[in-house]
């Protein structure tokens, strides 16, 4: 599944992803930290900030819930494997929303691994000859109700939300 190049550039659409949730709880996971999320700190200083580097998150950090986690520049400098618990990890336990900003071409990863984490490819963007994916993922977007998930297929409908067994 290839994206078209965006319109955009990274910083404005990791810009926008910020004020999209407004996130009180930030977690950035990466060497750097772009332009786009000190301008965000800056605008909202309530926000709780916390920087890892590429790596295995420190355990203070794993304690911790946050609203978005940003994974920017990690991946291209990790084994596969440590990619994928850290991706895992962050996902299952530390945040409800999550992006990851990658180079494909710079590290061992498909787009197949992160579609096997149930993240979306959202936008990609070209520079020169670099190219620059981003996935995104949201508990809340991750799974559509089912359409036969209500009373009508059940076998006593008038039992439908009043029973938990």
């Amino acid at each position: 599944m290839h994206v078209s190049p965006s319109t955009r550039t990274p910083q404005q659409a990791l810009a926008a992803l910020l004020a999209r949730y407004t996130p009180e709880r930030l977690l950035l996971v990466g060497s750097r930290k772009p332009p786009a999320i000190d301008a965000f700190i800056q605008a909202h200083p309530s926000c709780h900030f916390v920087h890892a580097d590429a790596g295995a998150l420190p355990s203070e950090v794993t304690a911790q819930r946050f609203d978005l986690a940003l994974i920017i520049d990690c991946l291209e400098h990790l084994p596969k494997r440590t990619g994928l618990e850290l991706l895992g990890g962050i996902r299952n336990l530390n945040a409800s929303r999550m992006a990851v900003l990658v180079d494909l071409q710079a590290c061992e990863w498909q787009e197949t691994d992160f579609f096997s984490l149930a993240l979306q490819a959202s936008e990609c963007f070209q520079r020169d000859e670099q190219i620059l994916s981003l996935f995104t993922y949201d508990l809340l977007d991750y799974k559509q109700v089912p359409d036969w998930l209500n009373a009508k297929f059940w076998a006593n409908p008038e039992n439908f939300g009043k029973y938990w067994w």
